[in-house]
């Protein structure tokens, strides 16, 4: 007879002992979730709202991000630019076309994969290396090109506002109405990257990650599977970018990058690549990081007064610095390989050893 722990689930199907939820427990505890997230902006102030959108948009680019660098190992230092593609092109959609959010969401996504795959053809000859240093190329020209290209129309060095999306007559002009918008948009780009590594595609991509010569032996056709892996990971760019337009209202070229991408791969790093949940823990964990030198700065500059002015922004990317180098030296596999052995340990209580 089932009980509520998973070593008690006796199995009759491969769906059955495949399912990402496998208990009754399991399934309310999920529920109950869903229901206090989607209640956060009834009873959470402003400030905290941001914080939740805030790591919502970047978990969906750090999730493209994994399914490039975690599941195929491929790397890439021009996530924040992929994301800039995203923004400005739902920015230029719904403010000088007059298209709606809700159109120009999915466009901005096809419109980076497009993008993102040009600049991943170099992988089809090179990698490690030598092919991040191609999509370091990459962080470099599309700002670029955000500046001098039509500054008419993507405000050059200066702000690009950007309109508020609207539902009917509802306008999502705050913290709190924006949530409904990203959280359920994160919700279904994690359920897709937590999916993909359980089909065909998902697969071939952890075989060219583990050994592109045997998986090309094989039958994976690498070129195929390479692009398409871009095309993913810049479709999550840009609907992060989209996202962040219309969040923030006001972009700016400064906001996508080479720190920023820097940022997503830290972000990566710390949580685990070619983990779902990785990507959730890194992203939470560095954000509320980041965060947390707000709070850090004042008491610093009140303990050192010759500091003041400059420690906020030093201690930034110190504390980042600091974390990643501690992570690679004593947890490189990243806080879900801690969370992994919890639940191997939590399915075999009470033989836990």
């Amino acid at each position: 007879m089932a009980v509520n722990r998973p070593c008690g689930v006796f199995n009759e199907t491969y769906a059955e002992d495949m399912a990402i939820v496998r208990t009754r427990f399991q399934w309310g505890l999920m529920i109950v979730s869903l229901i206090l997230v989607f209640a956060l902006p009834a009873f959470c102030a402003s400030r905290i709202m941001y914080m939740v959108n805030l790591i919502a948009i970047t978990l969906i680019a750090v999730l493209g991000l994994n399914i490039l660098t975690g599941y195929t190992g491929l790397f890439s230092l021009g996530q924040a630019a992929f994301m800039g593609v995203g923004a400005f092109t739902s920015a230029l959609l719904t403010k000088y076309l007059g298209l709606s959010f809700w159109v120009a969401l999915p466009c901005a996504g096809l419109s980076t994969a497009l993008v993102g795959v040009f600049f991943g053809l170099p992988s089809l000859r090179i990698k490690g290396f030598y092919l991040a240093m191609a999509t370091l190329a990459a962080q470099f020209i599309i700002p670029w090109l955000f500046i001098h290209v039509r500054p008419d129309l993507t405000g050059g060095t200066d702000s690009l506002l950007v309109p508020v999306p609207t539902l009917g007559s509802i306008e999502f002009n705050s913290q709190a109405r924006m949530f409904y918008i990203i959280m359920p948009v994160t919700l279904i780009m994690l359920f897709f990257a937590k999916n993909i590594a359980r089909t065909g595609i998902g697969r071939a991509f952890i075989a060219i990650r583990d050994n592109d010569l045997a998986a090309e032996v094989m039958g994976v056709n690498l070129f195929r599977y390479k692009l398409l892996s871009f095309f993913i990971c810049s479709f999550y760019a840009g609907i992060a970018g989209s996202l962040w337009a219309h969040w923030m209202r006001a972009i700016l070229y400064e906001h996508f990058l080479l720190m920023q991408s820097i940022w997503l791969v830290g972000m990566l790093i710390v949580g685990g690549m070619g983990y779902t949940t990785g990507a959730v823990l890194g992203t939470v964990f560095i954000r509320l990081l980041d965060q947390s030198v707000v709070y850090i700065a004042p008491v610093v500059e009140a303990v050192f007064p010759y500091w003041v002015g400059s420690a906020a922004a030093a201690i930034g990317p110190f504390v980042f610095g600091l974390v990643i180098i501690v992570f690679i030296i004593f947890e490189p596999r990243g806080l879900a390989h801690r969370w992994e052995m919890f639940k191997a340990s939590y399915r075999l209580n009470p033989y836990s050893y």
